[in-house]
């Protein structure tokens, strides 16, 4: 990550804790899972993905600063172009207003970073990132840190030496992004979550 979203050097980060979310236990608030049932935005995979990474550097979703810098776009944007990256958008009315991306390798998602310029954008783009990896048989999803926001899904932290074993047996699986297709209903997405492997 950049320190900053002007600065020209990277740093690599190995939290000695690592926020993931277990795939069986995420959890979906009663409120949220009702506009993920509803269908409230129009969510779509890697229709913008060089619009989302901007999207959540930008000071218009309320990053007034942000490790995203130049040279993070434009490595995120290159694996997006080889199917290594991926976005999930949410959208109103054609509009983005939402969303996330991360990158994917095996049964193992990384999710980088979220944006959302309406209530709930975000949060429905990570119930659909979810269901998601679960339909196409993904093993794990980290967050890299914990946050209280993360940890009201279900997102907890694991030990270094627990990480490495479950990443170790997630890049072992042939996981599909698409499986799922490129538009999926809410009640779909909420299925798949609500399904125990």
């Amino acid at each position: 990550m950049g320190e900053t979203r002007d600065s020209a050097e990277l740093m690599w980060v190995k939290p000695k804790q690592r926020g993931v979310f277990p795939l069986d236990s995420f959890h979906i608030p009663r409120s949220l899972r009702k506009v993920v049932r509803q269908d409230v935005f129009d969510v779509r995979v890697d229709q913008a993905f060089e619009k989302v990474i901007m999207l959540c550097a930008s000071p218009e979703a309320g990053r007034e600063d942000t490790w995203i810098n130049d040279e993070i776009r434009a490595a995120y944007t290159q694996l997006h172009q080889r199917r290594h990256a991926h976005s999930v958008e949410c959208y109103i009315d054609d509009e983005l207003v939402g969303g996330l991306y991360g990158v994917s390798i095996g049964g193992a998602f990384f999710g980088e970073s979220m944006f959302s310029l309406v209530n709930d954008a975000s949060k429905v783009a990570l119930c659909h990132l979810v269901g998601r990896l679960k339909i196409g048989g993904y093993r794990l999803l980290d967050s890299q840190f914990l946050t209280p926001h993360l940890a009201r899904f279900g997102a907890v932290e694991w030990p270094e030496d627990v990480y490495e074993r479950q990443l170790a047996d997630a890049l072992d699986v042939e996981a599909h992004f698409t499986a799922a297709g490129d538009q999926t209903s809410g009640s779909i997405i909420l299925q798949s979550i609500t399904q125990t492997s």
